[in-house]
């Protein structure tokens, strides 16, 4: 099946208040694990390569283009989109090589900056036909930021998609990125009143921080994107450590990287009919 737009994954499950999951993608192992949980569902699904994970394969095109070969060759609708990119080169690098979204995160800048530089990155990626996700405000990072406080203000998002032209928004409803626990409070309420006014997809990052329960009631309460990374790398690391003490005379790669992409694809399966709640007919 031929990669597939953004738009025409989150599209649909947009207008039809349903879930896509986006998982993250750290090395080729992740990006197959991902596509068979998904052709296992029956589901589209959306890879997701991150900026810090560019860094730690020291360039974007070799992790780049072995995740478009891999979402090329499979049997549902993949997508595959630039995570939490805040390098501007790195997002021309990502439209050049054939990605079909970018998530540009300039929301540590001040409002001000934040809308000009994602305007400019807008302007370019449309150019080029690629869909582009922003964040307004943190989210909440890998230093632990999970306070209740923090939170997008509805009237503030609707301002920003509106100069920003962006075609999805990330927003702050009680997730946070990089947690271990599934246990964050999310705020369905203003999950309701940011779809309500913002008119573009929402996206919840931080996903792995909340319990099955909580992710249909956000897809129900209006989120469409869900981004999960830290999730699946617990499982992939709990398989591989199982296998390694169950086995610790393994010297093979193969023999402990084989089961925890099982593990992983299975898990990624799960997910996804979670998400899915009521996702439209073809």
């Amino acid at each position: 099946m031929p990669l597939s737009a953004t738009d025409e994954i989150v599209g649909p499950a947009y207008a039809g208040t349903s879930g896509v999951g986006a998982f993250n993608v750290i090395q080729i192992e992740h990006a197959e694990a991902i596509v068979a949980g998904a052709e296992s569902a029956g589901l589209p699904v959306i890879l997701q390569i991150s900026e810090n994970t560019v860094r730690y394969h020291g360039a974007l095109a070799p992790i780049g283009l072995a995740t478009l070969a891999v979402a090329r060759a499979a049997g549902v609708p993949v997508a595959v989109h630039l995570d939490h990119a805040e390098s501007a080169d790195l997002v021309r690098e990502a439209v050049d090589l054939g990605f079909t979204s970018v998530m540009f995160d300039a929301s540590k800048l001040s409002y001000a900056q934040n809308v000009t530089a994602t305007r400019e990155i807008t302007e370019h990626c449309h150019r080029a036909g690629v869909w582009v996700e922003a964040e307004l405000g943190e989210v909440g990072g890998k230093d632990g930021a999970h306070a209740p406080g923090v939170r997008t203000d509805p009237d503030e998002a609707v301002a920003f998609v509106t100069a920003t032209a962006v075609d999805a928004l990330a927003v702050a409803v009680g997730s946070s990125h990089a947690m271990l626990t599934r246990d964050a409070v999310l705020d369905f309420g203003l999950i309701a009143r940011l779809r309500a006014a913002v008119g573009v997809p929402l996206v919840l990052h931080g996903s792995s921080g909340v319990g099955d329960d909580d992710l249909a009631k956000a897809v129900t309460a209006g989120m469409t994107k869900v981004n999960v990374a830290t999730h699946l790398n617990k499982t992939f690391t709990r398989t591989v450590r199982d296998h390694l003490d169950a086995h610790p005379e393994t010297a093979d790669p193969r023999k402990y990287l084989g089961p925890a992409r099982a593990s992983v694809a299975a898990e990624v399966a799960r997910l996804l009919r979670v998400l899915k709640v009521d996702w439209p007919s073809a």
